[in-house]
């Protein structure tokens, strides 16, 4: 909706013009002086000749393809379908007289013109239809039809005009008699019937009839019930076919419904003009006598085969049927887009059936870059089979969907953990299954996807040494866990693969279904954390490194970006494998779609969940869909979101976010909503963003009152940053963007003016609520509501985060009690000024639109009670939350998940030896002259020269020991880690992969470091006898060889590999540009710290400035309501008053509305209208996608075809999905059961039983795809087995024997290749050695030896 296109040239817009003029010129002849003068039956089979231009253009636009494509056949077809249509009109023509025998055909003839622009090619032979072919109306139809669509009108109001004049009638009536047309006036017919009524006389001549005239009055509503009754049919038929060929089902209920709707409708008329010669008044109520259809006269068979020429209407069926037989072959994809359907985005509401028909795309429509042509088809095709020669797997495997899920963590807990991470063995569980059923089965999976997890880890070492901290041990743990759950039997992973990198490390696991997993341990002294700059990580390593710098064609680097997917999400995410595909679906039927978003769900427990829970509805429900449908959503959330890999690799996209905030606006718009910020580049960069409402995921969300402020402080000043980034530069993004127009700007920029008065709404709302509530005067409850408010920016302008956060939660408490009040006084106010009243009906369209919102919405329906919490708390959330938020611009953390920094040990050892050093040097005798060790409770020291101690006290002997001891205990482990073949590189037996010492040794970096480590642990023995306390730093290790984390036994004797030669290059390279620590400048630190300042500073003036006035402009004209107001004209009340006798005085009482409040409340109730239309549009989407990703077997495709993809897509998956699962009942089989009671304690066999245990352990399958074998082959040669899973199911066995039979012909196809190939081996063998033994020969004759 609002898409912007390019403006069309001359011809662009007057051919278009000039058939659509002959279309609705065609139509009126048609409407109003063809179909009046023929019967209803005669009329309805007159609608299947409407096809002759587009059966014209077929045949002068068919061309010879191949050798082999009958096109001598297709032609005369052509040919036939137009000789046809002719003969038909001819004969029928024929049959007419005066002015309707030459309109007849000039009508059919213009009537089809109208789809003229479906049956001409590119490549046609004929250069008019080649010409007509290349026009490109595609991407410039909609501004040429917002002319056409006024045109067409006059047009057809001119034919109108034009039939009353070759009728002979005076035009001038259409004017004269409009306004009575629609209202009772007098209709003029007459009645004929036999002279003498009697039924024993015989049967009376024509002759003998007599007419006699009568009049009656027409019925008032019939012509508005026509006319709705027309529109809403008509639109009904329009959306339901593009909803069949949208969802897949084009063939069985689009066209089939079409071909058949003439026939079925002249049985449904032939029956009730049946029913109503019987009995004259059938219906009558229903249909007045004047309305009803004029039914043919006399027999069937006289009237349909020789008056009405019923033959003739047999051929048109046979022409039209080949004319739109490419209806029945439909080549789309799920969901595709209307403009690809259907050629013109208009339908003619009068002849719906055939325009859906013949307006349906025949040829896939073209796609050009930068608006150039491409040649013929011919040098097309011949380029396709040259760029396929050169690369044979480049429209095969790079169309296949690769999926690199990248997480980012940082402090998690492990139940947040654990989500995620069965989130991903559930994907690769799914990808396994699908994997299999093409490897083994050659299933044609057209949602098969590659699959590739990566785990980016922020600040995974510890600051004391170079361990992994407690966060990655626990996602260590909780992978086994988590996979346990999902697999709903205890599995056991390899050990995890690490690799040293410059970064940090990398942990590398291939999960049960054969995908890999990668953990990303990221070094915050190494490389940048947060999580922007995790995003530029997994960008740049996935789609710069993996993909760009291979040593591939260009045209393929190409596609696989398109088709290449990065899935976004939080380290709390819980998702499964149909939320994602859903999300691919809409990719692949977009290729302008940069990213796309699903539902996401908050999950938690306390009240500030439970608002959450219904603000994430809303927000989805409404806001979200409205940016959908009518432009662009503005935010992807970053916690489930998947984004095309080519729009990421656009410039101005991956490139700038990379950008270092160095302004106080970058501060806030880059780090503090990282995601949003992605979205407005990619919006700026021309793609789309989507919002899929079935595609549903779970997050935890903040529990706690404080940690909702903290992330919201982030959020509210990161959005409107992005968004103000966004309408600040609209006019080059609509330029850019076809998707945003600029009513979408409007509506943004509305939504924008109503956050920034915001605040100042809830404040007056409240005064008002004070009001109703406690009867309070309206200037006392103003300073009643300005204290608290004046109080809560007092604290947050003096105080610190905590005491801010406390005063807004004990003024949240107080505002929900206020609230309880108010909804008291509300409906106390609704009693007195009645339902009509705006604030009534505002309440009643906001209460409305959820409660069908959530009916809309069925399985979140449990949303709408939570709307109790959120409307109880709008209070805090848009008045207090917004001051707090900007009050608190400045601050740049995150706030949420952080912890205490630790010391590092460097700066633990530095302190220590700076101390040892000062008192063995000069000046320590001044330190050693006290008689014994002492401490005071206030100590002053002047340059350690000399130091005061007050409150002296002797240190405790058994503290002193208990130090000594602990610093032995230490000095020990260091010296044992020393002595240990593990602890250096010198005597080191450590797992290595047997690339690995290629990998050091072909990269000449690993080389240099390698020497320097040994340079460094040569003089290692000489060092025992210095001072203990250095002994770690002289073990210090290379983190790019032998880093300590690599000893971590939490992180299990997993194998040992180095980085390629090129990846580490990469990594340097990569860090070096975007990704090295920022170095601490005081000075700069001070600088943006007082920019913030500033830029808070300015942020809150406006925003006090605007309310203000806004404030005190709409509370003024609050209080001059008597004088300066507008008079609302629903919901008036009346006072009689009686005065003496018979004199009755009646007063009406109108409320009185001040102008601003008016204005304000009415562009909300706009606001929120658009939004309500746009989530009926959105959920109508959402169902057909739900619908185009299920099988509809009885409707979807032929029979056999149907039969065919059942068995290897549906139910052969199905199948393959339940023997690999890991899980084979333990024992269940062996009838092994546990029957011991209390008194079989000496009869237990434990040994027995865990020697079972273990043994089943061992022999449990490694991965799926081993389990789908054994579980296979077992299943394939045990009937008895197949009877017990298959029990009851014949379809899902028919499909096992159908999938066994695929795997033996694939197996046996197998074994013959090899065979030939070993054949053909051996064959080439023994040629060779038979030609060595006969001398050289050539066959080339330039090498051809002379015979002497």
């Amino acid at each position: 909706m609002f898409k912007q296109t390019h403006r069309p040239t001359l011809l662009q817009f007057f051919i278009p013009v000039f058939f659509q003029t002959c279309h609705s010129l065609g139509l009126s002849l048609l409407v109003y002086i063809i179909l009046p003068s023929m019967d209803v039956v005669r009329g309805a089979m007159f609608t299947n000749s409407l096809s002759l231009v587009p059966a014209l253009f077929s045949l002068l636009s068919r061309r010879r393809v191949s050798e082999s494509d009958n096109w001598l056949i297709l032609s005369g077809m052509d040919g036939l379908s137009m000789v046809l249509m002719i003969a038909g009109l001819s004969v029928w023509a024929i049959s007419k007289e005066g002015t309707e025998a030459w309109v007849l055909p000039l009508a059919a003839l213009l009537v089809s013109a109208g789809w003229w622009e479906n049956y001409v090619e590119r490549g046609a032979i004929f250069k008019p239809m080649r010409f007509l072919g290349k026009l490109e109306l595609t991407h410039n139809r909609y501004q040429t039809y917002l002319f056409l669509s006024l045109w067409k009108i006059v047009v057809f109001f001119g034919g109108l005009c034009l039939s009353f004049w070759v009728s002979g009638d005076n035009p001038s009536i259409l004017f004269s008699d409009f306004y009575d047309s629609f209202y009772r006036h007098p209709i003029r017919f007459s009645e004929v019937r036999p002279l003498i009524s009697n039924d024993s006389l015989p049967m009376i001549t024509g002759d003998e009839l007599y007419e006699q005239e009568h009049e009656g009055r027409s019925s008032p509503a019939a012509v508005h019930y026509a006319i709705v009754l027309q529109v809403l049919t008509a639109l009904l038929a329009y959306l339901s076919g593009k909803f069949a060929c949208k969802i897949g089902i084009q063939s069985f209920s689009f066209a089939l419904a079409l071909s058949l709707s003439v026939p079925v409708s002249l049985f449904t008329i032939v029956t009730f003009c049946g029913f109503r010669e019987e009995n004259v008044c059938y219906w009558q109520d229903l249909f007045p006598g004047y309305l009803f259809w004029d039914c043919p006269k006399g027999s069937f068979v006289q009237n349909f085969l020789i008056d009405q020429h019923g033959w003739v209407w047999v051929l048109w069926i046979l022409a039209h049927a080949w004319t739109s037989i490419h209806v029945w072959s439909p080549k789309f994809k799920r969901l595709e887009l209307g403009e690809i359907l259907f050629v013109e985005p208009m339908y003619s509401s009068l002849l719906v059936d055939q325009s859906l028909l013949l307006n349906r795309r025949r040829i896939e429509l073209p796609i050009y870059s930068n608006g150039e042509e491409e040649e013929e088809e011919e040098n097309v095709k011949a380029y396709k089979e040259l760029r396929s020669a050169e690369d044979p797997s480049l429209l095969e495997e790079d169309n296949i969907p690769k999926i690199y899920a990248c997480a980012t963590m940082w402090h998690e807990i492990k139940s947040e953990m654990k989500e995620m991470l069965k989130s991903v063995f559930r994907m690769d569980e799914d990808q396994a299954a699908r994997r299999i059923g093409r490897k083994y089965f050659a299933v044609m999976d057209p949602d098969y996807y590659e699959l590739e997890t990566h785990i980016f880890f922020d600040d995974a070492f510890t600051k004391k040494s170079n361990a992994v901290n407690v966060y990655v041990k626990d996602l260590v743990e909780s992978l086994e866990d988590a996979g346990n759950q999902v697999h709903e039997t205890e599995i056991h992973l390899a050990p995890p693969k690490k690799f040293p990198t410059p970064y940090g490390g990398r942990l590398e696991w291939t999960l049960p279904g054969g995908t890999k997993l990668f953990v990303h341990l990221k070094d915050k002294t190494l490389i940048r954390h947060k999580k922007r700059w995790s995003q530029v990580m997994y960008m740049y390593y996935l789609l710069g490194h993996r993909l760009l710098e291979r040593e591939i064609p260009v045209s393929r680097k190409e596609r696989l970006a398109e088709n290449t997917f990065i899935l976004a999400l939080d380290g709390d995410i819980d998702f499964k494998p149909g939320a994602v595909h859903l999300l691919v679906d809409l990719m692949r039927k977009n290729k302008n779609l940069g990213a796309a978003c699903g539902r996401i769900h908050p999950i938690g427990s306390g009240l500030m969940v439970w608002y959450q829970k219904f603000e994430y509805a809303i927000g989805h429900w409404f806001q979200k869909a409205t940016e959908h449908v009518i432009g662009c959503v503005l935010c992807s959330p970053g916690c489930f979101s998947l984004f095309r890999g080519k729009a990421l690799l656009d410039k101005n996209v991956m490139a700038k976010y990379t950008t270092t905030a160095t302004e106080p606006r970058h501060y806030v718009q880059y780090d503090q909503g990282e995601d949003r910020w992605l979205c407005t580049l990619l919006l700026q960069q021309g793609y789309r963003v989507e919002y899929s409402a079935a595609s549903d995921a779970l997050t935890h969300c903040p529990e706690q009152f404080g940690e909702f402020f903290t992330q919201r402080r982030r959020w509210v000043p990161s959005t409107m940053a992005n968004i103000f980034d966004l309408l600040q530069d609209y006019k080059r993004t609509i330029r850019t963007n076809p998707d945003i127009s600029y009513p979408y700007v409007g509506y943004q920029m509305m939504l924008m003016v109503g956050s920034i008065l915001g605040p100042g709404t809830i404040f007056l709302m409240l005064i008002g609520a004070f009001n109703a509530a406690f009867r309070i005067p309206n200037f006392d409850c103003f300073l009643w509501n300005i204290v608290p408010v004046a109080l809560f920016i007092f604290v947050c302008f003096f105080t610190e985060s905590d005491t801010q956060l406390m005063v807004a939660q004990i003024l949240s408490a107080g505002y929900a009690l206020i609230m309880v009040a108010v909804v008291v006084a509300l409906l106390m106010q609704i009693q007195d000024d009645g339902i009509l009243a705006p604030s009534s009906l505002f309440l009643f369209l906001v209460a409305g639109s959820f409660v069908i919102a959530g009916i809309l919405h069925p399985l979140e329906f449990d949303c709408l009670p939570h709307g109790l919490v959120y409307y109880i708390t709008i209070p805090s959330m848009y008045l207090l939350l917004i001051i707090y938020s900007l009050m608190n611009l400045h601050v740049v953390s995150w706030g949420t998940r952080e912890v205490v920094e630790e010391e590092t040990p460097d700066k633990v050892v530095a302190v220590e030896i700076k101390e040892e050093q000062k008192n063995n040097g000069l000046l320590g005798f001044l330190n050693s002259k006290s008689g014994g060790k002492k401490e005071g409770s206030f100590e002053l020291s002047f340059a350690g020269l000399f130091k005061l101690m007050c409150c002296t006290k002797p240190v405790e002997e058994k503290y002193e020991l208990v130090q000594i001891a602990s610093s032995l205990t230490d000095i020990s482990k260091r010296l044992d880690s020393m002595e240990r073949p593990s602890g250096s590189m010198l005597g080191e037996q450590r797992r290595f992969s047997s690339a690995a010492g290629l990998r050091m040794a072909e990269s000449p970096f690993f080389q240099t470091i390698e020497e320097e480590t040994v340079e460094e642990f040569e003089d290692k023995d000489s060092l025992h006898s210095e001072h203990p306390k250095i002994l770690e730093q002289v073990e210090k290790r290379n983190y790019l060889v032998n880093p300590e984390w690599i000893d971590d036994p939490d992180l299990k004797d997993g194998q040992v590999d180095f980085l390629t030669g090129q990846e580490l290059t990469f990594w340097r390279e990569m860090m070096d540009k975007y990704l090295l620590p920022l170095m601490k400048d005081a000075k700069k630190e001070m600088k943006d710290t007082e920019e913030l300042i500033e830029l808070r500073n300015k942020s809150i003036f406006f925003f006090f400035m605007v309310n203000a006035v806004f404030v005190v402009a709409i509370f003024l004209l609050q209080n001059q309501k008597e004088t300066i107001y507008i008079t609302w004209p629903l919901g008036s009340t009346y006072n009689m008053t009686y005065s003496g006798g018979t004199l009755i005085y009646l007063q009406e009482n109108s409320l009185h509305l001040e102008p601003i409040g008016v204005m304000f409340v009415g562009v909300f109730a706009i606001i929120l209208s658009i939004q309500f239309i746009c989530m009926l549009i959105h959920r109508f989407g959402t169902f057909s996608h739900i619908l185009a990703s299920t099988l509809i077997d009885f409707c979807s495709r032929d029979v056999e075809v149907v039969a065919k993809d059942m068995a290897f897509e549906k139910e052969g998956l199905a199948i393959i999905r339940t023997l690999q699962k890991l899980k084979k009942g333990q024992g269940e089989g062996k009838g092994r059961k546990s029957r011991t009671t209390v008194g079989d304690v000496a009869r237990r066999k434990t040994i027995q039983a865990l020697e079972e245990r273990n043994q089943e352990l061992h022999q449990r399958p490694a991965n799926i795809e081993t389990a789908f074998n054994l579980a296979f082959k077992e299943l394939a040669q045990s009937p008895d087995k197949q009877d017990k899973l298959f029990r009851g199911e014949r379809e899902a066995r028919v499909t096992f024997q159908q999938l066994a039979r695929r795997r033996s012909t694939l197996v046996d196809r197998r074994t013959s290749t090899m065979g030939e190939r070993m054949r053909g081996s051996v064959g080439e063998r023994s040629n060779s050695e038979e030609r060595q033994r006969q001398g050289p020969t050539f066959t080339n004759p330039i090498f051809r030896m002379e015979e002497p």
